[in-house]
């Protein structure tokens, strides 16, 4: 019973719990008994057991009692590590605040409280949120569970390849699937930076985590582990209480197993926050999924730049399956333009790393996170507890931030990156404008790789082939989603 409950969505199981099926302790339970089978996957920073039991007992009592806070009371969620909360640590995966403890709740925190939702934990992350594997992390790479040999893996497998033969738009009655899990204690990375609630979400350790998405951070790593992951609107959700890594790209990510349960978080997230400038005015109006979708009414762009050298060839058949799948059900499918999708990676590299040198500059060893033992506050104890304390990629890109802001670079590099995003919301702009109603990409132009071979390419090489089809949306700041259709050939 236990499998299936945590495979369900979260309307079944809500229902499960309003029938007296199940009670929220005995779903709490559960959840806490897979996240210790899942340890070796390392998706957890922070496991919030007495604090989930503690919300779970209230749940409970307020379902019995007939005043349930609505559909997500008594529903363990978890939070990527990047997100405030209080008397829980934030660490971000760095050494830099290891030990961090924020005086105050995200919004976003707040308001799954506010629901009722049963927190279990904080989920790892590529430091910072920097990277796109969740393999540079303080506390250790996440594994994607997808042939780890976990007995839970090939139950989830099973379920996902009937999907894929019965209802989704490709099949995989010819793909061989290798069951076995990799040599040498080898993984598969799990995508990142959200690595680590995607796979807690994948493994039904929680039925949906929050993270963020600056290039890519939720949809990538969504993809790599077989669920879904949505990046909303820029302004429609409230960043207060993300430790920031770039302001003008970061949006909250939820990781959910169906699209429906997404869109049900996003309705509990979404709305005005005073507390965040940066958050849209206009009423919001919760999405209403239909049930007769009428697959006519749509116009679907295709952006032919998307498809560049990188990109698998697994990948482009997939891709061309579902574009012709969608074709045949009535959809009117267009080849459209985004000329200025080459330059996004280089342009998102300059305007990232320059908020990244001016956000990390607070992390100076006095304030709050790490201090370097023995030294006096002074530029050499500054510089020595940030070295101590931050990883090779993140302070590889403070550097390239300080260099991109030199005032004899300003203009060279910051202010030209600044105007080509301009061109690339534009390209976005004039395909929409054309009648389009929505574009079909790939994620990632590759299926995941072994972290064996992950390692022997460079993190920024990593970051321009992985991030391609997905940073360009993060320029522009509008919504995407990423939506499993079949399992690669791998497995």
């Amino acid at each position: 019973m236990t499998s299936s409950i945590l495979n369900l969505p979260i309307t079944k199981v809500s229902q499960l719990i309003k029938n007296k099926v199940v009670s929220v302790p005995e779903l709490c339970s559960m959840c806490l008994k897979r996240i210790n089978q899942i340890k070796n996957l390392n998706a957890f920073i922070t496991v919030t057991e007495d604090i989930a039991c503690n919300q779970a007992e209230l749940a409970q009592r307020r379902i019995l009692d007939g005043t349930s806070l609505g559909i997500l009371d008594g529903i363990p969620v978890a939070f990527k590590d990047n997100w405030s909360t209080k008397h829980i640590r934030t660490t971000c995966a760095s050494k830099m605040l290891s030990n961090y403890s924020a005086p105050y709740n995200a919004t976003v925190v707040e308001k799954l409280y506010n629901e009722g939702s049963v927190v279990v934990g904080k989920t790892n992350l590529d430091e910072f949120a920097m990277g796109s594997a969740t393999i540079d992390s303080y506390f250790g790479p996440v594994k994607n569970p997808w042939r780890s040999g976990l007995k839970y893996n090939l139950e989830r497998r099973s379920k996902l390849i009937n999907s894929a033969s019965n209802s989704c738009i490709t099949s995989n009655d010819s793909i061989q699937i290798n069951k076995e899990p990799l040599e040498n204690d080898d993984f598969f990375v799990s995508g990142g930076s959200s690595g680590g609630g995607a796979v807690a979400v994948a493994t039904g350790a929680c039925f949906g985590a929050i993270g963020s998405d600056t290039g890519g951070s939720t949809r990538n790593p969504a993809a790599f582990c077989g669920i879904v992951g949505l990046k909303p609107t820029y302004g429609l959700v409230s960043r207060h209480g993300l430790i920031p890594l770039c302001n003008s790209l970061d949006v909250p990510g939820i990781l959910a197993r169906t699209v429906d349960d997404a869109a049900l978080f996003l309705n509990h997230l979404a709305g005005h926050d005073v507390q965040d400038s940066t958050t849209v005015l206009k009423r919001f109006t919760p999405f209403v999924i239909p049930d007769d979708i009428d697959i006519k009414e749509f116009h679907i762009g295709i952006p032919k730049e998307y498809e560049c050298s990188g990109m698998s060839p697994e990948v482009i058949n997939t891709w061309k399956t579902v574009t012709d799948a969608l074709e045949k059900a009535g959809a009117k499918i267009t080849s459209v333009s985004l000329p200025h999708t080459k330059y996004s990676i280089v342009c998102y590299s300059v305007l990232c790393c320059c908020d990244v040198a001016s956000n990390f500059a607070r992390y100076d060893g006095i304030r709050y996170g790490h201090r370097a033992e023995g030294e006096s506050m002074s530029e050499h104890h500054y510089a020595v507890t940030r070295r101590q304390a931050f990883g090779d990629v993140v302070r590889e890109r403070i550097l390239a931030g300080n260099y991109f802001l030199l005032k004899r670079n300003y203009e060279k590099y910051f202010l030209q990156a600044a105007k080509v995003r301009r061109l690339i919301c534009n390209d976005f702009k004039l395909v929409f404008d054309s009648g389009v109603d929505l574009l079909l990409t790939p994620v990632t132009l590759t299926e995941p790789i072994p972290y064996s071979q992950w390692i022997l390419v460079d993190n920024r090489e990593h970051n321009a082939v992985d991030d391609f089809c997905t940073q360009p949306i993060n320029m522009a700041g509008l919504p995407a989603v990423s939506v499993p259709c079949c399992l690669s050939k791998n497995g």
